[in-house]
């Protein structure tokens, strides 16, 4: 397939960029409204603080104290139900709308390069993954950065030390 003629380039890379950071806004956004991060964050605790304990039970061979750790396995596989949901309702509120949304874009760009790297150039091709700067990959990375910032802008991730 042809690659865009170069002045078509900054131009599609502009216009994912700005559909990139409008859907991570948005799915941020819907993700902090649809879940209570304090809640996630006190489950996670309570996950990784059991996973630990079934971790050093295993390690010592204590049988008391594995079966002792075994017999909050249920409420533990509970909690994890209970996180997936919290994730799985913003995943089934926005998957037909972006299916749509590929869609389109896909007939547009195809696999044509829609980006320009500094120093490397818009037809970068790698073995497995294809060419780095189409359609798909540069919306990857964009959505992957804002995704990442907007999550923690709305307190959904924290940063630990």
């Amino acid at each position: 397939m042809a690659a865009f003629p170069p002045e078509i380039i900054p131009l599609a890379t502009i216009f994912m960029f700005t559909v990139a950071v409008a859907v991570s806004t948005l799915t941020s956004l819907a993700n902090r409204l649809l879940s209570n991060p304090e809640k996630s964050k006190a489950w996670r605790k309570e996950i990784s603080d059991w996973n630990s304990e079934l971790r050093e039970a295993r390690k010592s061979g204590d049988k008391k104290e594995l079966e002792k750790v075994m017999k909050k396995q249920k409420q533990i596989f509970q909690l994890q139900s209970k996180m997936t949901w919290q994730q799985m309702k913003v995943t089934l509120l926005f998957i037909v709308p972006l299916f749509i949304m590929w869609q389109l874009l896909g007939g547009i760009y195809g696999f044509r390069p829609i980006a320009y790297f500094p120093g490397l150039g818009s037809d970068i091709y790698l073995p497995i993954i294809g060419r780095i700067s189409s359609l798909f990959w540069w919306y990857l990375l964009c959505s992957m950065f804002f995704g990442t910032v907007f999550s923690h802008l709305l307190g959904m991730v924290e940063v630990s030390d």
